[in-house]
């Protein structure tokens, strides 16, 4: 985890130095070579809607990704008026997703990443990721393997046009939702049942935390991130439960889904008590016992170690009950 410095490039074959990719003045360009999301007349660039950082967390995903950047950022281009900017955070990948994402920095100047040569985990990555909220009035992620489509990303951004919502989350298990390719059934069983452990614990009313499709403000996240400390794929548990805790509406919206192949993801019963180990260790973070759970932390750390999960990154803030 230590290398943080943000890559990309300019037309020059360096990153450009602007913060937001933004010149006050812009030359006429290309849809396929035009800093993502902007507006241009006479020259001048407009903006007509909040700042939108997205992130997309990736393992192992040559085979994957490209087209999910180039998706991705050819729709933002032509539906999104506001600055946009895509960041890929790298996290500890041994393929080639490094080249397959700088061969899409070539061509999308608001698209840029983030390497961490150590698997840090899905959500070691986005709590990574999150640092960067500051540069955006609103932030989301997707995954990797675009089993979200553009639109219904763009659908979920226009939610937080109402002032009471803090957070949009898509679902795939509320009425409206379109699935038009299903996970395997042993996938829906395992998702089902991590849902009845999530309502046990922490009785959210939210019907589908793992879908990788969420946008928040930036103000939600800055209050909130250093309550994110799960590295794992209960990230999303953590996030919303921390989102509900600090007074933050999170609004539930059917989505557009397809499950897809390929998925760098293993399924079992090993990652099973990874996710519940993690639901429990937030649910005594929460609770009025954690301060005194201190002589406990060798044997969380030999827990998570054994079984091959990442380690749940430390903070020095105690949550608000």
């Amino acid at each position: 985890m230590d290398r943080r410095k943000l890559g990309g490039r300019d037309d020059e074959g360096k990153r450009e130095k602007r913060r937001d990719c933004l010149p006050a003045v812009v030359p006429p360009v290309s849809a396929s070579t035009s800093a993502c999301g902007l507006s241009t007349h006479s020259g001048r660039v407009t903006v007509s809607a909040p700042s939108l950082l997205l992130l997309i967390p990736a393992y192992n995903e040559e085979a994957r990704i490209g087209p999910v950047l180039e998706a991705y950022s050819e729709h933002f281009i032509r539906h999104y008026a506001g600055r946009f900017r895509i960041v890929v955070i790298l996290n500890g990948c041994r393929d080639n997703t490094l080249g397959v994402v700088r061969a899409a920095e070539q061509r999308y100047l608001c698209v840029s990443h983030l390497e961490f040569p150590a698997a840090i985990g899905k959500g070691g990555a986005l709590i990574e990721g999150l640092k960067l909220a500051p540069m955006a009035d609103f932030i989301g992620y997707v995954d990797a393997d675009g089993a979200t489509a553009p639109a219904a990303f763009l659908d979920l951004v226009r939610r937080l046009d109402d002032p009471a919502v803090n957070c949009a989350i898509g679902s795939r298990w509320i009425p409206g939702a379109v699935i038009h390719h299903s996970q395997p059934g042993k996938r829906q069983f395992a998702s089902r049942l991590f849902h009845l452990f999530v309502e046990g614990f922490f009785g959210m009313g939210i019907r589908d935390t793992q879908c990788g499709a969420k946008v928040m403000r930036r103000r939600a996240i800055e209050r909130i991130h250093d309550r994110l400390t799960l590295a794992d794929l209960a990230f999303d548990v953590n996030l919303l439960y921390s989102m509900r805790k600090a007074g933050f509406r999170v609004l539930e919206v059917p989505t557009e889904w397809s499950d897809k192949s390929g998925s760098t993801v293993v399924f079992n019963s090993r990652t099973s008590l990874n996710m519940l180990l993690s639901l429990v260790r937030l649910r005594l973070v929460y609770s009025p016992f954690y301060a005194w759970l201190g002589p406990l932390r060798p044997l969380e750390v030999w827990l998570y170690t054994r079984l091959r999960a990442p380690q749940p990154v430390r903070t020095a803030r105690k949550p608000a009950r």
